[in-house]
């Protein structure tokens, strides 16, 4: 058996996870999937001070209470940072990562300088894309079932942490047994800044062919290979 933590991007929460955490978990895996400070159930949480840090620092505490070890990482979209931080923090318990489609930040460098979102809806605490961005370009490639179920469910981000630089003090330069898995129909994070990843981190390198969400729309394509590596 082995242990996996699923890291939600934004405007989600461990939500998104469910078909692939399904599939691990009937694979006999023990399978968590938390929703980050400030998101979705915990959008009443929502206030000044939540960043990339305090999500990851809360994701190494979960880790450490638990005492979970020889845990595998899994993080989409910008929990690709949460999970990095998460790692180096909690260095001794982790054994794998896996980028699904993630962003992999440099130690400074901060979410605008690889993405450019063309719309946002911002308020002082959180950021999110339009409902009709949404429905129209973030999830233009999903069923209309699960298009209605997951437009649902998407809150606003903490906009710290889609604006402010990360800090990744020792994580890019220790060895981490990593994957990176590309989604062939996804424009954002570039497929340079994912190729970037792979090669700092001497990654394995997946590819999959479809869109930014591989968790709704290819969900056991994406847990088989969360689960190899």
């Amino acid at each position: 058996m082995t242990t996996f933590v699923l890291i939600h991007g934004a405007y989600q929460g461990g939500w998104i996870w469910n078909p692939v955490a399904e599939r691990l978990r009937a694979k006999g895996h023990l399978v968590l999937a938390p929703t980050l400070d400030g998101c979705a159930e915990r959008k009443g949480q929502l206030r000044a001070g939540i960043n990339t840090e305090t999500h990851a620092a809360e994701v190494a505490e979960l880790l450490f209470y638990f005492d979970l070890k020889d845990v595998v990482l899994a993080g989409t979209s910008t929990g690709g940072m949460v999970m990095a931080r998460t790692a180096e923090l909690a260095r001794e318990r982790v054994a794998r990562v896996v980028f699904a489609d993630a962003l992999a930040l440099l130690d400074g460098e901060a979410l605008p300088d690889i993405v450019k979102r063309p719309t946002a809806v911002n308020t002082e605490l959180g950021t999110g894309p339009s409902r009709q961005d949404f429905e129209t370009r973030l999830f233009a490639d999903l069923d209309p079932k699960t298009r209605a179920w997951a437009l649902e469910r998407c809150t606003p981000h903490p906009i710290a942490a889609m604006q402010a630089p990360v800090r990744l003090e020792r994580f890019w330069d220790q060895a981490w047994n990593a994957s990176v898995i590309w989604c062939r129909k996804s424009s954002n994070p570039p497929v340079a800044h994912q190729r970037r990843t792979a090669e700092r981190l001497k990654g394995r390198w997946h590819e999959l062919d479809t869109g930014h969400y591989p968790m709704l729309t290819e969900p056991d394509a994406l847990a088989r290979l969360i689960a190899e590596g």
